[in-house]
């Protein structure tokens, strides 16, 4: 389903020009050659107004309404631009949560998002895979409100018709030659997002959606806007870059569409990565990542959290009624570098001013809840020393879900007495550990009270309660995906190489409490970060043991985890669902309120229930690594590590040095 709409471009706000601000990198390329600007966000994840909710306070390293100046300033006196999203704006902080829960109380007001996306004058948006954490009929609810075309090529209803519509064509006019005559630009696009929602979100999605493969889609949406007179065709694609091989159904296969033909440029996301720039993508076969092109053609993923801002722009040329792409230049600016000495301009900027105004009622209404009291905590909850083996920052969390799946256990049927008998098992994962999120990414609650704060700190995402069957040698497949994060340690190797594989996502480390085991750093891990498998014969997990026993591969366990998890999230299980025997509808946060309250007061244990195996170099001296966490982790080191701080490292990141010749 195709849609033609034609729309003016973003109000200019010339009285507001921010010194800050890069020479827009279209006149450096161009000349008066026509162009169009792409300006772009990506997984926005409800960073609406530059505010921290955890840490309740003003935070302008993040949001809509703090690029909004930036963003108006892009889109100022240029005669053709976009102002697109590339997805996963719904959900992703307190915010969201919160008007959420509203709309399940019988609150239809206008979304927080989608109100700030209309005053900042969005042309387009694609959906990410978490506008489904809450549903689709609150999807449907959020999007009704959006006055902009809301793009999916590869999602559709159970009976066949689009969820959404699968593109937009859009019509700018540019003047060639003659400045009085003007040339109708016609600019497809489509929406594109992982199949692996149906996974991820299967309690909402089930039955109800279907999602097709990202490449076949988008190579039959790029034909359609062909045909029905698109002159470029851009695809936004909530998706990553990933090296290797194409398969089919590939989550991160945004870095597999510059052969399509008929795609002129491609937005990614879905990685909260920087294209280009980031890393993660030096070296990957057709990928530039110094131009910013994927097999040649213009590419660009704008960062995360409204923290960056895309700019793209492809220079034009018009023969015989026919328009091309004959350049291009790519940019990703980052706030933190745009924002010194921009301060004056954004606190005159019209977009920000409505961003903020059009948001202040659900704004007070997420401080109100978030500030509630539930409880005391008697230890600290902390995830700095999370990947090291403190687990005071999932212990809470382990515990409450445990609870949970008992009462989701009792209420099986007859015919699953068996299952009544099997050990239960709490699998959780330190979701604010620093990496991609940075030296800041970290949860750290003090003794004292509780508030729902510190519970949305502690656990993210709107995930409910899944009870899922495995098997011992599964079990084993789960800690070894997990153990995943931690790079392979050579004996013989370099002094003072780094533990952490940072672009590996902390939520992807799963601590199963019940068991005991041991991670031998010296074997090399059997997924990669993608989980795929790539190492059969590798084995990292040693020792498991349930009460002291070691773990049968046959042996049966019920395992308390999230829909996420229990989905195939994560390519666990080889990215299939595990056999799901029970499941709530209660978000897993709820359930630790719950678990809170019922208490008043919690006492953390310090349950430590896995180690590093002990290491040591060939000669017999000790072997050391490198261990990186949080800014804030100094005087919060666990006694029983052997820990020796080094100081702050260039990536902001504070480095220790850890001993392995030692029980850890």
């Amino acid at each position: 389903m195709s849609r033609q709409i034609s729309r003016t471009p973003l109000p200019s706000f010339a009285a507001n020009r921010i010194a800050a601000l890069p020479e827009a990198p279209h006149a450096r390329h161009t000349g008066s050659m026509p162009s169009l600007r792409l300006i772009a966000t990506s997984d926005l994840h409800m960073h609406v107004r530059p505010y921290d909710y955890f840490e309740d306070r003003a935070d302008d390293s993040v949001g809509l309404a703090a690029l909004a100046p930036f963003i108006a300033e892009a889109g100022a006196g240029h005669p053709c631009s976009l102002l697109l999203d590339n997805g996963d704006f719904l959900q992703g902080a307190p915010l969201g949560d919160v008007a959420a829960q509203a709309y399940a109380e019988g609150a239809r007001d206008d979304n927080p998002v989608i109100a700030a996306m209309n005053a900042m004058g969005y042309d387009v948006a694609a959906l990410g895979n978490h506008e489904f954490n809450y549903g689709l009929d609150y999807l449907s609810h959020a999007l009704s409100y959006a006055r902009f075309p809301v793009l999916c090529a590869n999602l559709e209803r159970g009976d066949g018709t689009p969820f959404v519509p699968t593109s937009t064509i859009i019509t700018r006019m540019l003047p060639l030659g003659d400045p009085e005559v003007e040339t109708p630009l016609r600019i497809g696009l489509m929406g594109l997002l992982p199949p692996q929602v149906l996974q991820w979100d299967r309690s909402h999605l089930h039955g109800r959606v279907r999602v097709t493969d990202i490449r076949a889609a988008a190579g039959k949406a790029a034909a359609a806007l062909r045909r029905a007179g698109a002159d470029l065709v851009i695809a936004l694609c909530h998706s990553g870059i990933v090296g290797g091989s194409y398969r089919e159904g590939q989550e991160n296969a945004a870095g597999h569409l510059g052969s399509i033909s008929g795609i002129d440029a491609i937005i990614a996301g879905h990685q909260h990565l920087r294209f280009p720039g980031s890393r993660e993508f030096d070296a990957l076969p057709g990928i530039d990542n110094a131009a910013g092109t994927i097999d040649g053609i213009p590419a660009m993923m704008p960062g995360a959290y409204g923290a960056a801002l895309g700019l793209m722009d492809l220079a034009l040329a018009h023969d015989d009624g026919v328009w091309r792409v004959t350049g291009h230049e790519v940019t990703i600016l980052r706030l933190r570098d745009l924002a010194d000495g921009a301060a004056h301009a954004a606190a005159d900027c019209p977009a920000r001013a409505a961003i903020l105004s059009v948001t202040e009622p659900d704004h007070a209404r997420t401080l109100a809840t978030m500030r509630a009291g539930i409880g005391h905590t008697r230890g600290a909850l902390d995830s700095h020393f999370a990947l090291l083996g403190d687990n005071s920052a999932m212990e809470l969390v382990a515990e409450a879900q445990r609870e949970a799946a008992l009462a989701l256990i009792d209420a099986l049927p007859d015919q699953d007495l068996h299952a009544r008998d099997l050990p239960l098992l709490s699998a959780a994962a330190p979701f604010k550990a620093g990496g991609r999120g940075g030296a800041q990414y970290y949860t750290r609650i003090n003794p004292g009270p509780l508030s729902l704060r510190d519970l949305a700190n502690l656990y993210l995402y709107p995930n409910t309660v899944s009870v899922v069957r495995v098997t011992g040698a599964q079990l084993r497949e789960w800690l070894e995906r997990s153990s995943g994060i931690f790079r392979q340690i050579d004996p013989q190797g370099p002094a003072d190489q780094q533990l952490l594989r940072h672009g590996f996502p902390s939520y992807h480390f799963d601590v199963i409490f019940g068991l005991t085991y041991t991670i031998d750093l010296c074997a090399p891990a059997r997924h990669n970060r993608d989980g795929i498998l790539v190492a059969p014969e590798a084995q990292r997990i040693t020792q498991l043991l349930h009460q002291g026993v070691p773990v049968r591969p046959e042996q049966e366990f019920l395992v308390a985890t999230n829909n996420y998890r229990a989905g195939g999230g994560g390519t666990f299980f080889g990215g299939m669902p595990a056999p799901v025997i029970a499941e709530s509808t209660q978000m897993v946060r709820e359930v630790v309120a719950e678990h809170v309250r019922a208490r008043g007061t919690v006492s953390p244990r310090g349950i430590r229930n896995w180690r590093f195996a002990p290491s040591s170099r060939a000669d017999g001296s000790a072997l050391d690594v490198i261990f990186e966490t949080g800014a804030h982790a100094r005087g919060r080191e666990p006694a029983d590590l052997p820990l020796t701080p080094i100081g702050a490292a260039e990536n902001g990141f504070l480095a220790y040095r850890l001993r392995l010749s030692q029980p850890t």
